[in-house]
């Protein structure tokens, strides 16, 4: 074994500045009788050790000479070998991210890259190899698992691509055990979370943005098994000292790992969310028809985006996890590896929530308050005095305009009166209140009564030039539409005719006062909640318009020629239209 003069022994993270691999080297520093050499593909080592403590211990490592980086291309197994000289152990972190650049990467990275680390291992006389594989390698979706131990089978189908080239680095390992002198075994993490997670919490937080954070979704009961990253690391370091031991039990073989704590993917992402200050969703579609309208909408994406799912790919993953049930039994890891959680997981979510303050969602003040940048909404009303009042800037104010509108509206609709004799008296009180007040004298009981100047009834000069401006401009604005919608080329000034013709058809089916009603609500209402949800309405706007995207493309490509550069040309009408 590699050991130096005050006995410390010498190891190799590869992947040492990924997720997992940073909480290892951390951890492997804090133990104190480690050399540790940080190897990965990024040119040079940037910490951040205000943000991550492992990277805290490694600065001060680096100084005193028990740490060193190597940079490493694992498909150049030259570089390898120039890391692992003189090594006892090496620890096989990821080096894939979860979107990978295409399948030729992926598995020059994965397989070859797992490959050549066995052959300069052997080449090098590295006494241990342990890899970090994951829980998936068992998964085939569709399949609940409860209680799964290491006697199951690898999946016959993989969930993706990167599970199945994991599946197949695993295996490499597994079976180089024993071979030149190197003992090897694997670990099997399952949704690995903490600190720099950049995977399953942003999925989490992703989820929460998007326009379905509403709805609770899963079948109820579904239990999942998570990983402290911080536990992993602890694992990483039981297998080295189970092998170093020459238990039989271990090497060649491959050991689930987790939190040993089952939780509800609900609840686990439920209580990181609240942390973080989102709101619980607090409506409950059923999960067959979540999953049923979940099905198109993907289907819809992969022909829109040619295979891709691109920025959609985090919200299926959510309702995957959601849906199903996968839980394993450690008990082997526990008895071979002595493994045990040194991090419970109420600990551990809270120590994840409080190092991603970075994701948390804004403040109830800030959010209701902080109208610092001008929102769709308030441009959408002219930024005026009018958006301030609709948008409900100051309650007070806006509370007194619907009051006097919800007055109004009963003096003329409620009073059982006709809207000329009730005109005609509410004309008649103001002109009475009017003549009381000018014949006020000028003090009452020592309160100063001001006056009200002959300027406030007149009508300026400039606001009649404005208003009919602003009529001239409706009446061109009109002209124009009309004249687009007989050239029959505006698709989506034609859509926005028909919706309000069919709106004032639905209007017209009901009495004007029970209109007028609505209409009063909502003015009051609509402009407020679009402002506060925008994100999740436009999303959900965003989903409908790819799916009707999708459809229209469908029905051009089978439909015969006229009809087909109709639907067309509406499609890129649409298109033009998108940033409307």
């Amino acid at each position: 074994m590699a050991t130096d003069q005050d006995g410390l022994k010498t190891c190799v993270v590869l992947g040492g500045r990924g997720f997992v691999g940073r909480s290892l080297v951390g951890r492997l520093l804090r133990l104190g009788n480690w050399i540790v050499r940080v190897a990965d593909s990024a040119a040079s080592l940037e910490l951040d050790p205000s943000q991550f403590e492992a990277d805290s211990l490694l600065s001060q490592a680096l100084a005193s000479g028990r740490a060193s980086y190597h940079r490493v291309d694992v498909r150049d197994k030259s570089q390898i070998i120039k890391a692992l000289e003189g090594v006892s152990v090496v620890f096989y972190m990821d080096l894939v991210d979860s979107h990978p650049p295409d399948l030729f990467f992926c598995y020059a990275i994965i397989v070859v890259g797992v490959k050549n680390v066995i052959q300069a291992c052997q080449e090098c006389k590295v006494k241990q190899l342990i890899y970090n594989s994951c829980a998936d390698v068992v998964f085939e979706k569709g399949r609940d698992i409860e209680n799964g131990d290491e006697s199951l089978p690898y999946a016959g189908k993989f969930e993706n691509l990167l599970t199945d080239l994991k599946a197949q680095a695993e295996a490499l390992v597994l079976v180089a055990n024993n071979v030149d002198g190197l003992l090897t075994c694997s670990l099997r993490p399952s949704y690995v979370f903490g600190p720099g997670d950049k995977q399953l919490l942003p999925m989490v937080v992703n989820m929460a943005k998007s326009c379905f954070s509403k709805f609770i979704i899963g079948i109820g009961n579904n239990a999942l098994d998570f990983t402290y990253v911080d536990n992993l690391a602890h694992a990483h370091i039981c297998a080295e000292e189970a092998l170093n031991s020459k238990t039989t039990h271990v090497a060649g073989k491959a050991f689930f790992i987790n939190n040993l704590e089952p939780m509800k993917f609900s609840s686990f992402a439920y209580l990181i969310l609240e942390g973080l200050g989102y709101q619980r969703p607090i409506f409950k579609p059923p999960s067959s028809m979540v999953e049923y309208i979940l099905s198109i909408v993907k289907s819809f994406h992969l022909k829109i985006n040619s295979g891709k799912l691109d920025d959609h790919a985090s919200l299926y993953s959510f309702y995957d996890l959601a849906l199903c049930s996968r839980t394993f039994n450690c008990s082997a890891s526990q008895k071979c590896l002595r493994y045990s959680r040194i991090v419970p997981m109420e600990e551990a979510i809270t120590l994840t929530v409080k190092s991603s303050s970075h994701l948390a969602k804004d403040s109830f003040y800030a959010k209701y308050t902080d109208y610092d940048e001008e929102t769709k909404v308030h441009k959408l009303l002219n930024g005026g005095k009018v958006a301030e009042v609709l948008l409900w800037r100051d309650e007070k104010i806006t509370f007194a305009h619907f009051l006097l509108c919800f007055l109004i509206y009963c003096w003329f609709f409620l009073s059982g009166r006709t809207f000329v004799s009730s005109l005609a008296i509410l004309l008649l009180l103001i002109t009475a209140m009017l003549c009381g007040y000018s014949m006020l004298p000028p003090v009452v009981y020592g309160i100063t009564v001001p006056r009200i100047s002959w300027s406030c009834f007149e009508i300026s000069e400039v606001d009649m030039r404005n208003c009919v401006s602003a009529a001239g401009n409706l009446w061109n604005r009109m002209n124009h539409g009309t004249r687009s919608l007989a050239q029959g080329e505006d698709w989506f000034t034609f859509l926005k005719v028909v919706g309000c013709l069919y709106c004032l058809k639905l209007n017209v089916s009901l009495s004007l006062t029970v209109f007028l009603a609505i209409a009063l609500v909502a003015v009051f209402s609509v402009f407020f909640i679009y402002e506060q949800y925008e994100n999740e309405i436009d999303g959900m706007c965003n989903i409908l318009l790819s799916c009707g995207m999708g459809g229209l493309s469908f029905l051009s490509r089978n439909l015969p020629m006229p009809l087909g550069s109709m639907l067309t040309n509406f499609e890129a009408s649409l298109k033009r239209k998108d940033s409307f």
